[in-house]
């Protein structure tokens, strides 16, 4: 991939269910085979909440409705001398699970759930910033379900 000197814009979608988030692991770079959220490149001209929803569904088979963007986290791709590939702003989309059979697609090796105590034991190889960004969902599904 070549440096295209300007970050790129993605959706991460952060959908939580019975109190467990949804990650998938990554079969292309960065982060190949890492765990970390469903999400992707945000296409021109569309919305925000709706590239969390298309990638959540191309990614696992899942329908989410997108409530609101609650954070935003830079990825640097870096190649094997440190030259930088690649720089990312990842904005994160708290998400409803609606329906859909949960499989791995598009460019997830595996997709599953977890609970937050498991991502904390950091037993799985995950994207940076995965347990803080899976932190800060939990919390803000909490508030919208007591907003309900």
């Amino acid at each position: 991939m070549q440096n295209q000197e300007r970050p790129v814009a993605a959706a991460i979608a952060l959908v939580i269910e019975n109190e467990r988030i949804l990650l998938v692991r990554r079969a292309n770079q960065p982060d190949a085979g890492r765990w970390g959220f469903p999400g992707g490149k945000i296409d021109f001209g569309e919305p925000i909440l709706a590239a969390a929803e298309r990638e959540l569904l191309e990614e696992t088979g899942v329908n989410g409705q997108a409530l609101r963007v609650i954070t935003a986290v830079e990825a640097l791709d870096e190649d094997e001398a440190g030259g930088l590939r690649q720089h990312f702003i990842l904005i994160g989309v708290l998400c409803r699970w609606l329906s859909g059979a949960l499989v791995a697609g598009d460019d997830a090796l595996e997709a599953d759930w977890f609970s937050l105590a498991a991502l904390k034991t950091g037993d799985l190889a995950m994207s940076l910033d995965v347990v803080k960004v899976a932190s800060l969902a939990f919390n803000e599904m909490r508030v919208e379900q007591e907003s309900v």
